[in-house]
């Protein structure tokens, strides 16, 4: 059972701040309170929940040695007893430390991998399906920068995803994804195996990020392009060096101020990855093949077209639904992973 004096901690500190937000703050005091008590406020829905569970499961217990309740007592009882592991674990997944990163927008970056072409035209499928998973939950998709392939798809493709808690959703995409199926140009009906990498960032804001002018290389370029139109014939793209990591990004639209600007968020998401990911080091190696170690190396998951079956290989999740997934359906998987790492880090808590 959950400790009463922890959830009497959390009800207190919510009714502080509740009295606080009702008394005279100045602006930047009442900002800060009220993004904890945002924080706080699903917490406590469960501990009050969970609380009103054990006071009736109590008074319950104690109608036992009422003759003329004893019947009621325990009905009530075999009830209320039933919902209790539910409301325990609902209030467990509650008191978890949340990702500081969860609730922001995202950058995804993809990439082909091995396959040449066909990896090229993959990373475009692979976009398009976050794209209409985006668009299903109405969140906003700017692409910053791009490169398209030879015969269609991307040699890169960098997009913001912006809208609350696109991270927490996309977070567990960051992987290699690997690719089964025939290609349009193999005439002989072999099927191929290529693959591409998923990056997913939090969008980063200034505060999250300091970064020194000094720090920086600016270049300003002639964009390339397919041809024609795509050709931007002025001096207006723009990359940024960022000296001390050895990061680069580009951008390549037509506002050199716009470029710059893109070209910022990117750098600043890539930056705060990184120190996320220095300071998860040493969560991440004891966690070593578990969904949140974010290795972009590794294999996570492949989409085999021939037999339309998509596999995590993180979880060892197998559906037979892949028209639907490359549509953008991805709710399944993503609650699968997210359910996965949240037993993963119960169980850290435990131990």
């Amino acid at each position: 059972m959950i400790p009463s004096d922890k959830i009497d901690q959390i009800l207190q500190r919510f009714e502080f701040l509740e009295a606080s937000m009702a008394g005279g703050l100045d602006a930047a005091d009442y900002v800060s309170i009220s993004k904890e008590y945002a924080a706080l406020e699903p917490v406590v829905l469960q501990a009050r929940t969970y609380r009103t569970l054990i006071d009736d499961i109590t008074a319950a217990e104690a109608m036992l040695d009422d003759p003329e309740m004893k019947r009621y007592a325990e009905e009530e009882l075999a009830d209320l007893r039933v919902r209790l592991p539910d409301a325990e674990k609902a209030m467990q997944l509650a008191l978890l430390p949340k990702d500081s990163a969860d609730e922001k927008s995202a950058i995804i970056e993809i990439r082909p991998g091995t396959g040449g072409d066909e990896a090229a035209l993959f990373a475009g499928d692979l976009f398009r399906m976050y794209q209409r998973y985006a668009d299903a939950n109405k969140w906003k998709v700017e692409v910053l920068d791009e490169s398209e392939g030879d015969q269609g798809g991307y040699k890169e493709i960098i997009a913001k995803i912006d809208g609350k808690g696109v991270f927490s959703r996309l977070k567990f995409e960051s992987g290699v994804h690997r690719v089964q199926r025939v290609p349009e140009t193999e005439s002989q009906g072999r099927i191929h195996t290529s693959a591409a990498t998923v990056a997913v960032l939090p969008e980063a804001e200034k505060i999250d990020v300091e970064i020194n002018d000094g720090d920086l290389r600016i270049d300003t370029m002639r964009a390339s392009g397919a041809g024609g139109q795509h050709v931007n014939t002025t001096d207006s793209a723009v990359r940024i060096t960022h000296i001390p990591s050895g990061i680069v990004v580009t951008s390549s639209e037509k506002s050199q101020h716009t470029n710059r600007a893109k070209a910022m968020d990117v750098l600043r998401a890539r930056l705060y990855d990184m120190q996320r990911r220095t300071a998860d080091e040493a969560r991440a190696a004891e966690r070593k093949g578990q969904v949140g170690s974010g290795d972009r190396s590794e294999r996570i998951r492949t989409y085999n077209f021939p037999q339309g079956r998509l596999t995590d290989h993180r979880i060892n999740l197998t559906l037979y639904k892949l028209d639907q997934v490359v549509q953008g359906d991805l709710d399944e998987i993503i609650d699968a992973l997210t359910a996965d790492d949240q037993a993963a880090r119960l169980a850290d808590l435990g131990e």
